[in-house]
């Protein structure tokens, strides 16, 4: 799978731009705040439907516009396939794929996808579980398209349970009538149902990802492992052989911390406050690893993602953002070795040095909202 050209309107500096690709190696030059990670963030939106930068729509809207389109054509073996997002913050953006409107943004999804390494991964090690659990999420819609419904039916639900909680916390405090909590039971149910199908999904990445995590650590930095991880859910998951016992395990939790929630006012356990325990040897990697172990961790994490989604089909388009800078020469020239095969590598990078020799392919200079093959 590859990009063959990307198209951007009114996309975060660009108010035009044209960038054919080929398979292979492209790599983006220029300095820092000239638009190259707005090159790949448009890739990576097409992929996800999501920023790795910022979580709303609304900074991908150049400044002055009110909406932005992004257009890429993706080659998969003899099929291309041209899909096209229009964003329009406060409003349903729209999609296309071969000219037809008849879609919802939804449905690209699946049609490209991409790993991308960034900066920013060092918060998949260092940071909070939201982080991680965007990861396992991301990854499992990547494998699985329509988990995204079933992602988005979890947050529509947790949203109307929250907001019945809310309610019935005011009302406590305020020393008004109880309110009926019936249709909490029914809140319930659906959160479980939704939750369950979120859960196996996890689970079931969790256990095909870890050894791919450690052998690509070892690959890294030899002898500095092993990398392992668990899930931390809900008491009772833990034994859940099935979808149904998942259910029922949820079910549980929620009952056991209602009175809880009805005090707070927010419902405190479902996917949506799980965690995934990095283990670096015997240690948790958050707090003991050292800056370069939770680079070399968040890299193999990464690394991990890319091997299980070619080993499925479908090779992913590898997107690097400046991270070489980041390496030490060490690690800089083992990352270099192990992407370099792949079908389509984005690279990004301030200076031409920053490129790994072994990276050679196409080079684009971007400069001032102007992206020039040189």
């Amino acid at each position: 799978m590859h990009v063959s050209h990307l198209s951007l309107a009114d996309f975060r500096s660009y108010a035009r731009a044209e960038v054919p690709l080929d398979p292979g190696v492209t790599a983006f030059v220029g300095p820092n705040g000239q638009g190259k990670t707005n090159l790949v963030e448009a890739v990576g939106y097409l992929a996800t439907l999501g920023s790795h930068r910022v979580s709303s729509d609304a900074p991908l809207v150049r400044m002055g516009a009110d909406r932005a389109v992004v257009r890429a054509s993706v080659v998969q073996g003899e099929r291309q396939q041209l899909i096209e997002l229009e964003l329009n913050p406060g409003r349903a953006n729209r999609a296309r794929i071969n000219r037809s409107s008849q879609v919802k943004p939804r449905d690209v999804l699946g049609i490209l996808r991409t790993v991308l390494f960034a900066p920013e991964d060092l918060a998949l090690v260092k940071g909070d579980p939201g982080e991680r659990r965007r990861f396992l999420d991301e990854l499992i819609t990547a494998r699985t398209p329509r988990m995204a419904g079933v992602r988005s039916d979890y947050e529509r639900v947790l949203k109307q349970r929250n907001t019945l909680l809310k309610s019935a916390a005011m009302a406590r405090r305020h020393g008004g009538r109880q309110m009926d909590m019936s249709t909490l039971d029914i809140w319930d149910q659906h959160l479980a149902r939704a939750g369950a199908e979120l859960l196996a999904q996890r689970l079931d990445l969790i256990t095909t990802l870890r050894p791919l995590a450690d052998k690509a650590y070892e690959q890294l930095a030899p002898g500095g492992g092993p990398v392992s991880f668990d899930y931390r859910g809900p008491s009772g998951i833990e034994d859940a052989q099935t979808r149904e016992e998942l259910y029922e395990a949820l079910l549980a939790a929620l009952a056991e911390t209602r009175k809880q929630e009805i005090e707070r006012g927010v419902t405190l356990v479902g996917p949506h406050r799980d965690d995934l325990l990095l283990r670096l040897g015997r240690l948790p990697a958050k707090g003991y690893a050292s800056h370069g172990e939770s680079w070399s961790y968040a890299l193999a994490l990464r690394l991990a993602s890319y091997e299980l989604l070619r080993s499925e089909g479908n090779e992913p388009v590898l997107v690097l953002d400046d991270v070489f800078a980041e390496l030490d020469a060490r690690r800089r020239e083992r990352l270099a070795e192990l992407v370099a095969p792949g079908e389509q590598v984005l690279v990004t990078a301030a200076v031409d040095d920053d490129v790994p020799d072994l990276l050679v392919g196409a080079r684009y200079a971007v400069a001032e909202g102007r992206v020039e093959r040189v």
